[in-house]
């Protein structure tokens, strides 16, 4: 948090509150004050929330933009935003693969921002996503059948939401609906936030509003208990390979008479 000391400073005195006056309102003490703003400690994450609620701003623009005469804030609904997003490392200082379990999802709503709170989430490493930012969620539901309830969603975090594709699959973060994986109908609009779709066709779409949406992952695998049933039907993809080798076998037999 490159800048919370100065932001905490400028706004303190622009409010025209001491040191002292600031931190009975923060229920803290007046030497904690003086810490956080000459940058000898950094306030806990509810702390950070709570300063943040107090003048009316994002975390995201208290701990990270230059707040000063000349700042003016910009809209949280824009796609291309900075947000706080907390990662944890291995010893090598690799990025970590934290697991979100169902019964986590109301905790990582609110601690989804908090290193400490990531920190206490189960974390994997895989060879093959090496290479970005990702996070696993456990799905609950048959909404997005034929994946099965308790599935396990590897997703690569998506920073600017104009980079959301239609018709792929994405972790959708919200307010209301917590943690959701579905398939997203149209592109990111900032008027209108994002239109999920189930793969389960007995679930009707829905929109969640830009100001809603938390954070966007996009899936890139599944880890599964379940194996999958042989096929009794034949697919498309056999069918065509049937009509394929039939469409063979007729032009050679054309050709021999």
């Amino acid at each position: 948090m490159p800048n919370i000391a100065s932001n905490l400073k400028y706004l303190r005195k622009k409010k025209g509150l001491t040191q002292q006056q600031f931190a009975d309102l923060m229920e803290i003490k007046r030497a904690s004050v003086g810490a956080y703003e000459e940058d000898r400690a950094e306030p806990k994450y509810e702390l950070l929330k709570k300063i943040a609620e107090f003048y009316e701003l994002s975390m995201d623009d208290l701990a990270n933009e230059v707040i000063n005469e000349k700042w003016k804030p910009i809209s949280k609904s824009n796609a291309s935003n900075l947000r706080v997003l907390s990662v944890t490392v291995d010893g090598q200082d690799r990025e970590n693969i934290e697991l979100v379990p169902v019964k986590a999802s109301a905790g990582y709503m609110n601690g989804y921002g908090d290193p400490e709170y990531v920190a206490t989430l189960p974390r994997f490493s895989l060879p093959m996503f090496n290479q970005g930012t990702y996070r696993a969620f456990e799905i609950k539901g048959d909404s997005m059948l034929p994946l099965p309830s308790g599935s396990i969603i590897i997703a690569e975090y998506v920073d600017n939401w104009n980079d959301i594709k239609p018709g792929q699959t994405y972790i959708v973060v919200s307010k209301e609906d917590g943690v959701v994986y579905k398939r997203i109908a149209f592109k990111y609009k900032e008027d209108k936030g994002l239109k999920l779709v189930s793969d389960n066709k007995s679930y009707d779409p829905y929109w969640v509003e830009a100001s809603d949406i938390m954070e966007v992952w996009k899936a890139k695998a599944f880890i599964s208990t379940e194996l999958p049933e042989p096929s009794h039907e034949p697919s498309m993809e056999t069918l065509t390979n049937m009509m394929a080798q039939m469409q063979k076998t007729i032009n050679s037999v054309v050709d021999k008479s």
